[in-house]
């Protein structure tokens, strides 16, 4: 999640609904609305056709809160790694240094926990992670997998409210260790009130279930 705003926009629109008489709402329906009357529809100038193509353009892009994707996304290579957070609030990955509070989270092992009577390879594991990544919505954030290797998925999770997307990678190191790394991180905004955080928490609470580990409790 992420926290944003559009001050003189949002003004703009305000101030203009006023003095119009008119709520924010209805101006969608404002610029629907029916040819004034003995005008043909052919009849408008094309000026105000644009003008009102223009306003919902512009609501569109004040409403429409999923971001772009990042450049960086997806396993580095020099060295091997999942991408570092930036310095906003709003982001956690294994890839960073244990000593940063903020962005660290510990990897997890998808063959250490006590439930997990004898080890399961990593094409298990990775289905085992799927299954918990497709059944688990924290904090009512919607799951879509966008990209999937065979050691590698991406998820996208959008909230319930105004759209936001953060992107979720999981990553599976080549060895012979059943370590798994991740990174969770908002799109958009400085600070995510611990959403990313509580995430990975939720996911990882149902994979202990399975027999999976975390390094240390996050």
């Amino acid at each position: 999640m992420a926290s944003m705003a559009a001050p003189s926009i949002y003004t703009y629109y305000k101030n203009k609904a006023h003095n119009h008489k008119i709520s924010a709402a209805p101006r969608i329906v404002l610029s629907q609305s029916q040819p004034p009357e003995g005008k043909p529809d052919h009849q408008i100038p094309r000026r105000e056709v644009i003008l009102r193509s223009s306003e919902l353009a512009v609501i569109w892009a004040i409403f429409s809160f999923s971001g772009k994707k990042p450049d960086y996304l997806g396993v580095q290579k020099n060295p091997p790694a999942l991408a570092l957070c930036p310095a906003t609030k709003n982001c956690i990955s294994t890839s960073e240094n244990v000593s940063d509070v903020t962005h660290y989270a510990p990897p997890w092992t998808y063959n250490g926990g006590p439930n997990r009577k004898k080890p399961v390879t990593r094409e298990v594991a990775m289905e085992e992670l799927l299954q918990v990544i497709k059944s688990t919505k924290p904090d009512k954030y919607t799951p879509k997998i966008v990209e999937k290797k065979d050691d590698y998925v991406r998820v996208e999770y959008e909230s319930p409210i105004l759209g936001f997307v953060d992107d979720v990678e999981f990553w599976f190191p080549p060895g012979k260790n059943s370590t798994v790394e991740y990174r969770s991180a908002s799109r958009i905004g400085n600070f995510d009130f611990d959403v990313n955080r509580k995430r990975i928490k939720a996911l990882r609470q149902e994979l202990e279930k399975k027999g999976w580990a975390s390094e240390e409790t996050i």
